[in-house]
């Protein structure tokens, strides 16, 4: 009996769970070590829509010749596409959306985080990336969007009215 329970709360968790991030691309920027990285983020609720993110990971001898030893930047530029048949699942309705996707950029204070939004009124989902501080949070953000108008789109609930 205590094994049924446990295992539906390690499944329900799981399935609650952010996205993960594949790394799809490197593109070294400096003789530093300073890297661009692209990774791919399929969102756990939506099937069919894929985000790329890229971001700037500061390499060792800029870490030691800058200080600021445990931090990336907050730069963060995000793309996504229907890569396939899209089904929506059980996601936010609200105005806050719901994060799909977060990974620390620094030690303990800050996460680069993805956020998505459903725009009834248009018909679309928005996804935003930008990064979280405890303290002096940043403005630097990046949005994009993936228009459901005139597409075959499956909403398990279905579509909200």
């Amino acid at each position: 009996m205590k094994r049924v329970g446990i295992a539906t709360i390690l499944a329900s968790v799981l399935l609650a769970a952010p996205a993960s991030a594949n790394q799809v691309g490197e593109v070294g920027v400096d003789w530093l070590g300073n890297d661009i990285i692209v990774e791919a983020i399929k969102d756990p609720k939506v099937e069919g829509v894929t985000c790329h993110v890229s971001y700037f990971d500061r390499g060792v001898i800029d870490r030691l010749q800058k200080g600021n030893w445990f931090e990336n930047p907050s730069d963060t530029a995000i793309s996504c596409r229907q890569t396939g048949p899209i089904k929506i699942g059980d996601i936010s309705l609200g105005e806050g959306g719901e994060e799909i996707f977060k990974q620390g950029i620094s030690l303990i204070w800050k996460e680069q985080v993805v956020n998505r939004i459903y725009d009834k009124s248009n018909d679309t989902l928005i996804y935003l990336a930008h990064s979280r501080q405890v303290q002096d949070g940043s403005a630097k953000m990046s949005m994009t969007t993936v228009p459901l108008f005139n597409q075959n789109v499956v909403w398990e609930n279905g579509k909200p009215q």
